[in-house]
């Protein structure tokens, strides 16, 4: 293999997920060109990769389709040998259908699969033994590689991690308390009451976008947690992860910093309301802590990402979520 593309253009925690894919295929061909395909807006996850030569982004913020055009153009004119596709959504596929490459792997869920070389199933089910979405992306390369099991790996630059130097004078934790999705957000008055319950000798610093930072002021001016800071839009992604390493835990929700932890093997404490870790998206840092209610609840899991609100109108799966459940995550740091 002398050129490789990998392509995920969901979201940003399925490009974390992918980025085994990338350390699997750099240590079975060190001297191949591997490049990767994801969406606009999550480029700076990879930038800087030390074994990704280009990375290629689909903006589908407006003239969705005719840049998907100019994408499989520019695939088809790099000639790859293998295109791994580690998404379900045709579009994707297309790409992948299109590509010329020898070798096209995707999942059997894809609506282009047909046309791949070969095809993966992809099983997402609620028992114990359910394997992580991690393990499921390495089957697509399993044939080329082996079947060992890789880990999320992002590489934050030396810039990344001196401009955060500066928040790591204090032993601190960070929380990232928003979701894309409604049910997967621990509610805002649950997050008030677990910082003003937190020691004042920690530090906690909030994480997000720009579009979380108003959450985020909230939580800390209802709270009254004076040792509090609201980095949401401040820092890049990187320097979240670069921040996030060295946390003593790091509080977040079923959703990308979740993953973000993973990737930097840092100390993770994952909530979960509606929907429930043996799916394959859980936490893979050494240091791991599951958060969700002790109530059996008919109705959980709802879905596999989350709803905009509700369905049965009460949000249990979330408020049944005792405080002092975050707070014995605190009682392990050493």
């Amino acid at each position: 293999m002398k050129k490789i593309l990998i392509i995920q253009t969901a979201s940003l925690g399925d490009v974390i997920l992918a980025t085994p894919l990338i350390e699997k295929l750099h240590r079975f061909y060190p001297h191949a060109r591997i490049d990767f395909i994801l969406k606009y807006g999550y480029e700076d996850l990879l930038r800087g990769h030390p074994y990704l030569k280009f990375v290629m982004v689909w903006d589908k913020t407006e003239h969705k389709y005719r840049h998907l055009k100019e994408l499989i153009e520019i695939v088809r004119e790099n000639r790859y040998d293998l295109v791994v596709n580690a998404q379900r959504f045709a579009s994707s596929g297309l790409i992948t259908a299109l590509s010329g490459a020898e070798h096209r792997v995707g999942f059997g869920k894809n609506p282009l699969s047909p046309f791949f070389t070969k095809r993966i199933k992809h099983k997402i089910g609620k028992s114990k033994n359910n394997p992580h979405e991690t393990v499921r992306n390495l089957k697509l390369i399993e044939h080329f590689t082996d079947n060992s099991v890789v880990k999320p790996k992002l590489y934050p630059s030396k810039h990344d991690f001196a401009s955060v130097s500066q928040y790591k004078t204090r032993k601190y934790i960070t929380v990232s308390p928003a979701s894309l999705w409604f049910t997967k957000q621990y509610p805002k008055e649950k997050w008030i009451e677990f910082a003003a319950s937190i020691d004042k000798d920690l530090t906690v610093y909030f994480l997000g976008s720009g579009k979380e930072k108003a959450l985020c002021d909230d939580i800390i001016k209802q709270s009254g947690n004076a040792n509090s800071l609201n980095l949401a839009g401040r820092l890049s992604v990187l320097e979240s992860a670069a921040l996030m390493r060295d946390a003593v835990m790091n509080y977040t929700n079923d959703s990308a910093p979740m993953h973000l932890a993973s990737a930097m093997n840092a100390p993770v404490a994952a909530v979960y309301c509606s929907t429930v870790p043996e799916f394959g998206f859980g936490p893979l840092s050494d240091v791991s802590h599951i958060i969700q209610t002790n109530r059996q609840l008919s109705c959980r899991p709802c879905g596999l990402h989350g709803y905009k609100k509700c369905p049965k109108k009460h949000f249990d799966c979330a408020y049944t979520i005792e405080n002092n459940q975050l707070l014995s995550v605190l009682k392990t740091i050493d």
